[in-house]
């Protein structure tokens, strides 16, 4: 009998292998209207920053993954394995071969980016601020809520979701709420269209409140932000009538910048059986005065702080966790006590970075059980060693919640569904 040598596998290619890790894990942001400084789409985008590419892939610096993934399996991880990083070197090392040419995935994920989404298809409805808002060199932030009003021919279930800009590099983060209105006789046009919440026209967030009886779903985006997806049969549905206002925090600009914003639908003609909702806890959410010591950091000086909110509605079960700090968190840590003493990891963030982070969407859901305790821990380094402190000296930094970049927060954002028998055997890839 002769026997076979083994078969090595065949070097790498451009369109057969490279192409479909640099979509995967690098066009994310790489690509037109997103934070990151240049596209990583075609082929000529992918060469030409080369020797960059495996310097910071080879450090782990890039792609930017800040999750521990041995306290927790998340399904949206974008940190290439140590395979995957031999694969995009050995090709680079073998003078980037293009290999058998195939343009189709990139001219359908360019045709996205130029429709503002990351997500596998065009938008059924982008809801856009109906004005450009210009960004203007003073040197402050600025807390803007624009109002969007919308008239659907029907109601409409909503698979997936995403913030959507022209330039998310000059933006802190956003929120947006949808509010159903269904009363005629309430106008959607006659009240303003754009509020400066830190301005003289403030107090013109009133004429709104007629629209806020009713919250349909909240959600948003801060730098490193995926799109947002469901399950089969999950999700919730878009209110044929109604506004929604779409809070968006600019960071001082260096320079006049024209900014248009609005958030990315995407419908399924798929019944919802489970509604998607979402719980904040910590700053601007339940147990912000239970933040134990306070969020005050003296300049020089570290601070770890506490949150413990114990859960005591019907059992729910955990589709993504949302941590967010500013500029001076360190670590993020945050799990659940039931009541036998055992413990549930949610999330933790060991090296925080303000510029990189993500909703993180569980590889397998989270069980929330009556009696549980939710716990969060933040860790805040406010001295000159800390590379991103953006005070040089070091300076006072509260929290008073009015969410400015140069304050602090310490937040858990968690969207979930009412359990049902059998969750723990899902998979939410």
């Amino acid at each position: 009998m002769i026997m076979r040598q083994p078969s090595y596998a065949q070097k790498p290619t451009f369109y057969r292998d490279v192409q479909p890790l640099i979509h995967a894990n690098c066009a994310v942001c790489h690509r037109p209207g997103e934070a990151a400084p240049f596209s990583l789409i075609t082929y000529e985008d992918v060469t030409k920053r080369s020797k960059f590419i495996k310097k910071v892939v080879v450090s782990g610096y890039m792609p930017p993954w800040r999750a521990d993934d041995h306290y927790v399996t998340f399904a949206n991880k974008r940190s290439l394995t140590p395979e995957q990083i031999k694969t995009l070197t050995d090709w680079i090392d073998a003078d980037m071969p293009k290999g058998k040419v195939n343009t189709e995935a990139e001219s359908a994920l360019l045709k996205r980016a130029q429709a503002g989404t990351g997500y596998s298809r065009v938008p059924d409805l982008t809801l856009r601020m109906l004005k450009p808002f210009t960004v203007v060199r003073d040197g402050k932030e600025h807390f803007m809520v624009f109002k969007i009003p919308f008239g659907l021919a029907e109601t409409a279930n909503v698979e997936a979701v995403e913030f959507t800009s022209n330039n998310k590099k000059a933006i802190h983060h956003a929120n947006f709420a949808i509010h159903p209105v269904e009363d005629p006789a309430i106008s959607l046009t006659n009240t303003a269209e754009q509020v400066d919440l830190n301005g003289e026209d403030a107090s013109r967030y009133r004429e709104w409140l007629p629209y806020k009886k009713q919250m349909t779903y909240y959600g948003g985006w801060v730098p490193g932000t995926t799109v947002e997806t469901y399950p089969a049969d999950m999700g919730w549905v878009m209110p044929k009538r109604g506004v929604m206002l779409l809070t968006v925090h600019f960071g001082p600009s260096a320079k006049d910048t024209i900014s248009l914003n609005g958030v990315n639908f995407f419908f399924t003609k798929k019944p919802i059986r489970r509604t998607v909702k979402v719980i904040s806890l910590g700053s601007g959410g339940i147990g912000e005065r239970d933040i134990s010591p306070p969020l005050l950091v003296f300049g020089g000086d570290s601070l770890t702080t506490k949150l413990k909110v114990a859960y005591r509605n019907q059992p729910i079960t955990l589709l993504y966790a949302w941590p967010h700090m500013h500029q001076i968190g360190k670590r993020f840590t945050a799990f659940v006590t039931q009541a036998d003493q055992d413990t549930i990891p949610l999330v933790r963030i060991p090296d925080w970075d303000f510029r990189w982070q993500e909703i993180y969407r569980y590889e397998k859901p989270v069980i929330l059980p009556t009696g549980a305790v939710i716990n969060v821990i933040g860790t805040y380094d406010n001295t000159e060693s800390n590379p991103l402190n953006p005070n040089k000296p070091p300076k006072i930094i509260t929290s008073d919640g009015q969410m400015r970049s140069d304050q602090e927060m310490m937040t858990l954002l968690l969207l979930y569904v009412a359990y049902e028998p059998g969750d723990e055997n899902l998979r939410l890839n």
